[in-house]
């Protein structure tokens, strides 16, 4: 049978076809329709959202322990959280196979850095696969399942943004049901305690050995000979942008499997052809192993260390050109950031915390990042996951250090990101007496990555119901006292929130409760809400007197009729949170309520 498939579904059909019993992730572009395709083989494969990357990690870890074959997927940076349970488990090893996906992103498209997690499998001293399009996405996988147990080893499976979107003709077969392993007691081999850990570092040094040779025999590492004159060396998508820019003029060896890495084989490529360049994106991982053994190469000295790879960079690079195509002005096009959306819960928010004066704000990852562009201005740091809560204590903290300080600290992040890592900055905050303002932007629901479940949202990743997180009860049980849960579509009581936040002297945490204006509502929404975003605003003109303040809310749906000098509601994008007339001087926008369906 064949299909259409993304990178994404390709992996997850992988997944299927390799008796994967258990997935666990957390969601992040790209990675993220991995487990939501896994998920949908319900009934063979438990699949589930974890509040974090390191949590989704270590239980696919325990089950591999007990015996099951398991996957975890998550984005480059996701690595990073999870690297502490990686690389004791390197030592330790497998019952059932593990594979761990890391979703890379060249030139970062959504994501705060584009680091080559390629490195990771070096560091860890486990096994790296790397496909280049979505058939291999998916036969990949089952290889890298059967390798993890016959080597004993974690497997990285290492894709790209392009490859995990991109689409490509798939040839599925059936699941073949991998029974789950007997457990065996054997503390030497899964208690790492330094004894233990002293004889498992010696047998990762073997299980290398033997892993080389098997990266040097198997078939996932080959070469093609065209022209000899020019051979290139790339793995991954390279391969399939250098195939494009070369095409039969150059002799091509691909690389699948890259670590370790297939040295002999590479030896064997590169004496027959005259110069060899080695295309990947990045970090030179291949070209520094070549040249280290001694291959004469052409790499970063000619190609950019960072951004995409893609046929126009490498043609540009090497040739010092690219394909001609349609010119046009430019000064024509008009600019489109992003913004938040008509009726996001979070602009009330950014509107009043934006008008403040001698605040700063540190930020998280997440929709409500994009509170630092205007009109708003109101986000001064982003870090990582889970950070706003933590860097704004410590910020706080030192202000608190200079005589007569007036400046105050504000940490944002959403619900998902205060259950991935926030409640440990949030008990930072506690535990050290600080004064930090924190707010917990609660939209129900996983915003940024496509609304993906979350401990707080009452649902599991397969649509089971589940015990609800209550953030307000989880708060006061990390000993916050000042709390206060508000409407952030209602100004006045963010603005007397902020004020109540400002006197205190102690940790405070502010809660905005209202659900993305995007999301599929459940029947608990519809009840708690009122049936939210079921009407519309619009501008009595006669009493509009363009003084353009309603466009200072930001909203999309708001422009000024610069002929007529009055400002128009797009009934297409307003859903009637009313923030633009709460801020009208003149009264001249109102509200008019209409149907809208229900989950």
């Amino acid at each position: 049978m064949k299909q259409l498939m993304t990178g994404n579904e390709a992996i997850a059909r992988g997944a299927y076809e390799a008796g994967v019993k258990y997935a666990s992730a957390y969601p992040g572009t790209p990675s993220t329709e991995i487990l939501e395709n896994v998920a949908t083989y319900k009934g063979d494969i438990v699949a589930e959202w974890a509040p974090n990357e390191k949590v989704a990690l270590e239980a696919v870890i325990g089950g591999s322990i007990a015996g099951a074959r398991t996957m975890a997927s998550m984005k480059h940076v996701g690595i990073n959280v999870a690297a502490d349970p990686l690389f004791t488990f390197a030592y330790t090893g497998v019952n059932g196979g593990m594979v761990l996906i890391s979703a890379d992103e060249p030139g970062m498209h959504s994501s705060q850095n584009e680091q080559d997690n390629r490195n990771y499998a070096k560091f860890a001293k486990i096994a790296l696969f790397e496909p280049a399009t979505s058939q291999e996405a998916k036969d990949m996988l089952k290889e890298a399942f059967e390798v993890s147990e016959k080597y004993d080893t974690p497997v990285l499976y290492r894709v790209t943004t392009r490859l995990c979107h991109s689409k490509g003709i798939v040839d599925c077969v059936d699941r073949v049901e991998v029974g789950i392993k007997d457990y065996v007691k054997n503390p030497q081999k899964n208690l790492t305690v330094p004894a233990h850990a002293r004889v498992l570092r010696l047998s990762v040094e073997e299980r290398m050995k033997k892993l080389a040779d098997y990266s040097n025999n198997t078939e996932l590492n080959y070469y093609e000979i065209n022209d000899t004159k020019i051979g290139i060396v790339a793995s991954g998508m390279c391969h399939t942008y250098a195939k494009e820019v070369f095409g039969e003029d150059a002799s091509y060896m691909k690389l699948g499997f890259t670590n370790p890495m297939p040295m002999e084989k590479i030896k064997e490529f590169a004496s027959k052809v005259d110069k060899i360049y080695v295309i990947e994106e990045n970090d030179p991982f291949i070209e520094e192993q070549m040249k280290a053994a001694g291959i004469d190469c052409i790499g970063k000295d000619v190609l950019p260390v960072y951004g995409e790879m893609t046929p126009d960079v490498i043609r540009k690079s090497i040739f010092g050109k690219t394909n001609d195509t349609i010119e046009f002005d430019q000064d024509l096009v008009v600019p489109r950031p992003p913004g938040l959306c008509a009726g996001c819960p979070h602009r009330g928010f950014f509107y009043e915390i934006g008008k403040r004066k001698n605040v700063m704000i540190t930020g998280d990852i997440g929709c409500y990042t994009l509170g630092f562009a205007p009109p708003y201005n109101a986000m001064d740091t982003v870090v990582c996951m889970g950070a706003s809560l933590s860097t704004g204590h410590g910020a706080q903290q030192v202000f608190n250090m200079k005589e007569d300080n007036n400046m105050r600290v504000v940490g944002v992040l959403g619900d998902s990101t205060f259950f991935h890592t926030g409640v440990n900055s949030l008990l930072d905050v506690v535990y050290n007496n600080g004064n930090s303002i924190s707010v917990i932007l609660d939209n129900r629901i996983t915003g940024m990555t496509g609304h993906q479940q979350n401990p707080g949202t009452g649902y599991t990743l397969q649509g089971d119901i589940t015990n609800e997180v209550d953030i307000e009860a989880l708060v006061k049980a990390c000993g916050v006292k000042h709390i206060r849960n508000i409407d952030p579509n209602n100004l006045k009581e963010v603005k007397e929130t902020l004020d109540w936040a400002f006197e205190l002297e102690e940790p405070s945490v502010i809660i905005t409760r209202w659900p993305c204006v995007l999301k599929k509502f459940s029947k608990q929404d519809i009840e708690e809400f009122n049936n939210p975003f079921t009407s519309k605003c619009e501008v009595d003109h006669d009493n509009c007197i363009g003084c353009k303040i309603c466009m200072k809310t930001g909203c999309p749906a708001i422009s000024f009729a610069k002929e007529d000098k009055v400002v128009n509601i797009d009934k297409n994008q307003c859903v009637g949170c009313n923030v633009c007339s709460q801020v009208c001087p003149k009264e001249a926008i109102s509200n008019n309520a209409v149907s809208k369906g229900v989950m």
